[in-house]
């Protein structure tokens, strides 16, 4: 199976909601936002994707895909054709079904953030982000407490469901306790295990 690897700079888009789908990527390099726009023409931030994971399969059931993907910062994603993919899947059984739980752990844990993210308070809800995005920086072999975030507050907000003002505000709050140290798009999270207390139900 040929696999190409291509560059999707800084504000450009990979894939856009009704675009034809023929591909899956997988991010090798950088930072991507899924995007989908609401009834009202605004944009509403569904996730984000960094090195090592998988996008594009959203597409598969309907042939179009259903959000926007845009870089972050300059990255790099390695092309799959799905054609492919597929007919190789047919002959290598333990390839189809990596696959198909790859997707599935990808489904369920989009599931578990929203059903989560719908009961807490703001301060839970930035304490959940910052938590996870920690996890999967550590699982790729970076720092879990140094972050820089390639994306902004308003951002963030609009994938937590809350106001730029209130992240902002809730940022300040969290360094005022010293669970983080914030310095622009650098975080420093100084008392994890502070941060997870937040996240169990303690207010800010």
């Amino acid at each position: 199976m040929v696999i190409s690897l291509r560059t999707v700079l800084h504000g450009e888009t990979l894939f856009r909601a009704g675009d034809r789908f023929e591909a899956m990527f997988q991010v090798w390099t950088g930072f991507f936002k899924a995007v989908v726009a609401t009834s009202r023409g605004r944009e509403q931030v569904t996730g984000f994707q960094m090195a090592g994971d998988l996008m594009g399969f959203e597409g598969i059931d309907s042939g179009l895909h259903g959000v926007d993907a845009i870089a972050l910062e300059d990255s790099q994603v390695c092309v799959i054709p799905y054609a492919n993919l597929e007919a190789l899947g047919r002959e290598v059984p333990p390839l189809q079904r990596h696959l198909h739980r790859t997707m599935s752990r990808e489904i369920l844990s989009d599931h578990d953030a929203m059903l989560r993210l719908g009961s807490m308070h703001s301060e839970q809800r930035v304490a959940a982000f910052l938590l996870s995005l920690s996890d999967r920086l550590r699982k790729r072999g970076f720092s879990a407490s140094s972050l820089v975030l390639r994306m902004s507050r308003e951002e963030i907000g609009s994938y937590l469901g809350l106001k730029l003002e209130t992240v902002s505000r809730t940022f300040s709050k969290l360094q005022a306790r010293g669970l983080l140290f914030v310095r622009q798009r650098q975080i420093q999270i100084t008392d994890p295990a502070g941060l997870r207390h937040v996240l169990d139900g303690a207010t800010v």
